[in-house]
């Protein structure tokens, strides 16, 4: 087999996952996909003396992304099922992920895959419960920012008696 479509293939799956569109964890399974079919149409090659065609496919429907995520549903665009919110399970029976997902349909990356209601009730609690507050940065931060307040306070004084 040519090693030439081998690197080929490898400079392939590396672009791809700079574009964001193949994590790392799979590439090796994006690797042995593409050695198989090469393995394959080598075979097939020896066997018939010529390498056969690929047949162009017709293009799937254009499909609006946007229609499938209502106040109370979304729509898997890929089976048609509605959820509250399509799991990282669900996707992955249709060997996708939430990135691919995205990324197949045209979505942008923050677009979350859930119900606008699901999406409105998580952002309250969020706001609500404030968890940034908790993280030790923030509060490392906070004390910084309280020990010059109080150093200048401090200062303040001390030239007020001077």
């Amino acid at each position: 087999m040519s090693q030439t479509l081998l690197e080929m293939a490898k400079d392939l799956v590396l672009a791809q996952i700079e574009a964001h569109k193949l994590s790392p964890d799979e590439m090796h399974t994006a690797l042995q996909h593409i050695y198989s079919s090469l393995q394959a149409l080598q075979a097939q090659e020896d066997a018939n003396g010529s390498i056969p065609r690929a047949t162009r496919e017709t293009p799937a429907e254009s499909v609006n992304w946007k229609k499938s995520i209502t106040k109370h549903a979304v729509t898997c665009l890929v089976c048609g099922v509605s959820f509250k919110q399509l799991s990282a399970k669900h996707l992955r029976e249709h060997g996708l992920d939430g990135r691919s997902y995205r990324a197949k349909y045209g979505m942008p990356q923050s677009q979350p895959l859930s119900a606008r209601a699901v999406t409105a009730l998580r952002k309250e609690t969020m706001q609500k419960s404030r968890p940034w507050e908790k993280a030790p940065t923030y509060l490392k931060a906070q004390e910084k920012k309280q020990e010059k307040v109080t150093g200048a306070q401090r200062k303040k004084t001390a030239r007020a008696k001077a």
